[in-house]
């Protein structure tokens, strides 16, 4: 609103960063109310569309969408910097969810049979589960000469060993204390 006030060509570009702001709060669903808005619906152009299109790859949650919209709208999305880097994180974080949905099922499964189901070159699923693996996005390991990833499920920690220290440190300060209360009585 400030910069169109002053008639300031920054407006366009300070609604795709506000666009982006939202898609990278997993606020989707507010792009279009914002782009449907009497100011923004001013501006409108081919740098909104492409940010709508990106809001809408990403509420779908879909990588073909995400990736068709980086070719349509090459130049609105890559000649600035600060969108393109922001880009490249959401690709990951949509990357990541949509692997956690494709493995969650199996306990064990070929890594080219994720890559055919999420449509993506093997060697860069490949290097995204181990960096997920790494991550402890899940717990699982990748037998590079089967091909295969086997997921494990989560392990829950048994608390009894640090409740059973905590609780001998506590008896220590009790025998302490009482020690120094005979101490004194004698």
């Amino acid at each position: 609103e400030g910069y169109d006030s002053v008639d300031s060509p920054k407006a366009v570009t300070s609604l795709k960063y506000m666009l982006l702001c939202k898609i990278m709060l997993n606020s989707s669903d507010d792009v279009q109310a914002i782009v449907s808005g009497k100011l923004a619906l001013k501006y409108s152009g081919p740098e909104v569309e492409a940010m709508k299109s990106i809001a809408q790859a990403s509420h779908k949650r879909s990588l073909a969408d995400f990736q068709k919209t980086l070719v349509t709208y090459k130049s609105q999305l890559e000649d600035d910097p600060i969108i393109e880097s922001h880009l490249k994180t959401l690709y990951d974080k949509l990357l990541e969810q949509n692997l956690c949905r494709i493995i969650e099922p199996f306990s064990k499964v070929q890594v080219r049979h994720i890559a055919d189901l999420i449509k993506q070159p093997l060697a860069s699923v490949e290097k995204k589960l181990s960096q997920m693996i790494l991550d402890k996005k899940f717990h699982g390991i990748l037998d590079q000469g089967a091909g295969v990833l086997i997921v494990f499920e989560e392990t829950v920690s048994d608390k009894t060993y640090p409740n059973a220290l905590e609780t001998i440190h506590n008896m220590g300060k009790v025998v302490d204390a009482l020690y120094h209360k005979t101490k004194q009585l004698t």
